[in-house]
C-alpha cells in the first residue's frame, strides 16, 4: 500500500514539474520524497549498466516531456534528470541518467534512435555508457598536494578515472607516482626545451589515449595549439579565487592586501591564461592573525577540494561548456 501511494505521489510530482517547474530543485524534491517513502534513492549507482545523456538546445516547451517519453517508450528507467533553462539567452541544458537494463531494443539502437528527437530539438547531445573509467593524465611541477588528492580519491573509487601516467617538468613528484605504481615521465621544459617538451607531452597523451589531462599545479603556460587541440579536456587548478592575484605568489599578495577571503578556482583551460570556463570554486575565511604561511595552508585545502570536485563533475558528465562559462549539475 505504501509503495502504491509513493508511486501515485511521485507521478503527481512529475506531472506538476512537466507543466510548470523548470529548475534543478525538482531533482532534490524527488530525492527527498523517495527517501522518505523508503524507495531507491537517486541517482543511480554508476556500477549499474546505463547511459548518461547530456544535451543542450534552444529553449522551447515540452523538452523534458519528449525526452522522458522517449526513454519510457523503450522501457528505459529515467533515474536522474538535472536541467536548466537559461531565460536570458534562450537556452536549455540537461543531463539524464538512464538505467538501460530493461530496454526493449539494443543500446546502440536506442542511442541512434534518439537522433530523430535530438534533431527536431535542434540540439547538441552526447551519450556515455556507464559504468566507465575516464583515461586521465596528471601534469605536475613541484607541489604534490593536489596530485595526492586525485590519486587517493581515485584509489577509493570516488573518481572513476584510470590514471595513465603522471608527467612533470620537475622530479619532485616522482616518489608519489612510485608509491601508487603509476608511470612517471620527466619532461625537460626549461629554456629552449619548452616547445619540444609540450610536443612530448602531446605525443604521450595520444599514445595513452588520454581523455582528460589535469594540471595539478603544473606551473607552465600552455601554448595555444595545445589548448585548442584539447579544448574541453584540460582542467586546471588556479591558486586564487579568480579573477584576482595573478602570478606565482598569490597568498603573499593576499596577505599584503589584507583580504578576508581566499580561495581556489578549478576551470577548463583555454588559450587565454586563467580565463577558461569555471567549474568549481572554494573559499576559506581569513582571520587577522593568519600570516602568509597560514594563507598558503588554507589555500592548499581550497585547491585540493575545488580540483577534486571539478574532476568529479567532469568525469561524471555533469558539466556543459557554454561559451565562456560551464553549466554544472552537482551531485
Amino acid at each position: 500500500m505504501a509503495k502504491t501511494l509513493a508511486a501515485i505521489g511521485l507521478a503527481i510530482l512529475v506531472a506538476v514539474f512537466d507543466q510548470s517547474v523548470r529548475s534543478q530543485k525538482f531533482r532534490l524534491v524527488v530525492c527527498a520524497f523517495t527517501g522518505w517513502m523508503g524507495l531507491s534513492p537517486l541517482p543511480m549507482s554508476t556500477k549499474v549498466k546505463g547511459l548518461i545523456l547530456k544535451l543542450n538546445c534552444p529553449d522551447q516547451p515540452g523538452i523534458v516531456a519528449k525526452m522522458a517519453s522517449y526513454v519510457a517508450g523503450h522501457a528505459g528507467n529515467l533515474v536522474e534528470l538535472s536541467q536548466f533553462s537559461d531565460a536570458l539567452n534562450g537556452k536549455f541544458f540537461a543531463r539524464l541518467e538512464i538505467d538501460t537494463r530493461s530496454l526493449d531494443v539494443e543500446e546502440k539502437d536506442f542511442i541512434d534512435g534518439f537522433g530523430t528527437l535530438g534533431r527536431s530539438l535542434r540540439a547538441e547531445w552526447h551519450f556515455r555508457p556507464i559504468p566507465y573509467r575516464m583515461r586521465t593524465a596528471v601534469l605536475v611541477t613541484k607541489t604534490d598536494h593536489c596530485l595526492n588528492e586525485i590519486l587517493w580519491r581515485a584509489q577509493v573509487g570516488e573518481l572513476p578515472v584510470e590514471i595513465t601516467s603522471i608527467m612533470g617538468n620537475r622530479l619532485d613528484c616522482r616518489d608519489v607516482a612510485t608509491r601508487y605504481n603509476i608511470p612517471f615521465h620527466h619532461i625537460e621544459m626549461d629554456g629552449d626545451l619548452r616547445e619540444s617538451g609540450f610536443e612530448k607531452i602531446h605525443a604521450l597523451l595520444v599514445e595513452q589515449q588520454v581523455e582528460l589531462a589535469v594540471l595539478a599545479r603544473f606551473m607552465q603556460i600552455l601554448p595555444d595549439w595545445f589548448c585548442d587541440q584539447y579544448h574541453g579536456r584540460l582542467i586546471n587548478i588556479h591558486h586564487s579565487f579568480l579573477p584576482a592575484f595573478i602570478g606565482a605568489n598569490p597568498y603573499r599578495q593576499a596577505y599584503e592586501r589584507g583580504v578576508k577571503l581566499i580561495g581556489a578556482t578549478c576551470h577548463y583551460v583555454t588559450s587565454e591564461l586563467d580565463a577558461g570556463p569555471i567549474i568549481e570554486q572554494e573559499v576559506e575565511r581569513v582571520q587577522h592573525f593568519h600570516g602568509p604561511a597560514d594563507l598558503a595552508r588554507l589555500g592548499r585545502n581550497c585547491e585540493r577540494i575545488a580540483l577534486a570536485k571539478g574532476i568529479r563533475y567532469h568525469v561524471h558528465d555533469r558539466t556543459i561548456i557554454d561559451g565562456n562559462r560551464a553549466i554544472v549539475f552537482p551531485d
